[in-house]
């Protein structure tokens, strides 16, 4: 069953496995009451379903489908799109037939999807949020700085003051948010566990530990660093063809930008006070890498070195240049 969903409704197709064919087509709310009515009339024990990754709009029906214990994909909408080829005309319920069809034909790479713990999709929530607010307070000092500087020529007392105070709220908010963090991380006692592993390591400090964390599911939903690397933008791929393609190894415009952004503030610091790491970026700067690069690759191992904490039980050990 393919799945196409939005605000307010969700489109459904039913397809046949053995002859391809459209068995059930409709649309629902997106209400838990409508999801759980909805499915109570369909044999979800036999029915695989699958959807666009999309969000808070698809949270409700991926929570219905786990209590259930159906099987369900989510699907990248990007892989999905480059998967269609050329196509003409769309709509919710064209969608929702292209999305069974891609499941049909590729339900051999699929993954199930299981829902993390309670505590990590409330770690995610907030770190969404946390976005958010620092992208406001970075926005507000700019504006500040330059409305002082305005201020010199009009009076505009006024403004500044209600942006401080804009500001003063917005890193309190950010002070709760974090804190809030922290009392799920010592809630639990796996995320706790792994939380004082990864911040073991030279230069991973909070943020980033939680970060990491969240978006792997607490060491699950990656099954390798490598993988890992590749999400966030870290990990190099080749570039040739044939004689004449020999383009230079280079990492991928498709990433998770704020993860790869915080593991690089991590890559800075770890130079600085990890003995190893700052002699590996110092001798790459030196044989006339640039820095960006060697930072990527700094940073890589970072990556590496906090699934190897997390996936042992060996805690992290300081070595000497």
């Amino acid at each position: 069953m393919g799945i196409d969903i939005s605000k307010d409704k969700i489109d459904f197709c039913l397809l046949d496995t053995l002859n391809h064919e459209v068995v059930k087509r409709g649309t629902i709310t997106n209400t838990r009451k409508e999801l759980i009515k909805w499915l109570n009339m369909l044999d979800h024990n036999h029915i695989t379903f699958a959807m666009e990754h999309t969000g808070h709009y698809g949270a409700m029906l991926c929570w219905v489908l786990s209590e259930k214990s159906a099987i369900f994909y989510l699907i990248n909408p990007l892989e999905l799109k480059k998967s269609l080829g050329i196509q003409r005309g769309k709509t919710d319920s064209i969608d929702a037939y292209r999305i069974a069809n891609y499941t049909f034909v590729n339900k051999h790479t699929l993954r199930p999807v299981e829902l993390p713990c309670k505590e990590l999709r409330k770690l995610k929530a907030l770190i969404t949020a946390r976005q958010q607010f620092v992208k406001i307070s970075v926005q507000l000092q700019n504006s500040i700085k330059a409305n002082i500087i305005l201020n010199k020529t009009i009076d505009i007392k006024g403004l500044i003051k209600r942006q401080k105070a804009q500001l003063t709220f917005t890193k309190k908010t950010l002070e709760s948010i974090e804190q809030e963090m922290q009392e799920i991380i010592k809630s639990s006692k796996e995320l706790s566990k792994s939380y004082e592993k990864v911040t073991k390591v030279i230069g991973i400090g909070p943020m980033t530990a939680i970060k990491c964390i969240a978006a792997t599911d607490n060491f699950i939903k990656f099954s390798n660093a490598r993988k890992f690397s590749c999400h966030c933008g870290l990990a190099p791929f080749p570039y040739q063809s044939g004689s004449s393609v020999k383009g230079r190894n280079r990492t991928h415009y498709l990433k998770e930008a704020s993860l790869k952004g915080i593991l690089f503030k991590a890559a800075i610091s770890a130079i600085q006070h990890d003995p190893q790491l700052k002699k590996y970026y110092t001798r790459k700067l030196n044989e006339g890498k640039h820095k960006l690069s060697v930072l990527n690759a700094v940073a890589n191992k970072l990556v590496f070195r906090i699934f190897a904490v997390a996936k042992r039980n060996e805690p992290f050990v300081k070595l000497s240049a």
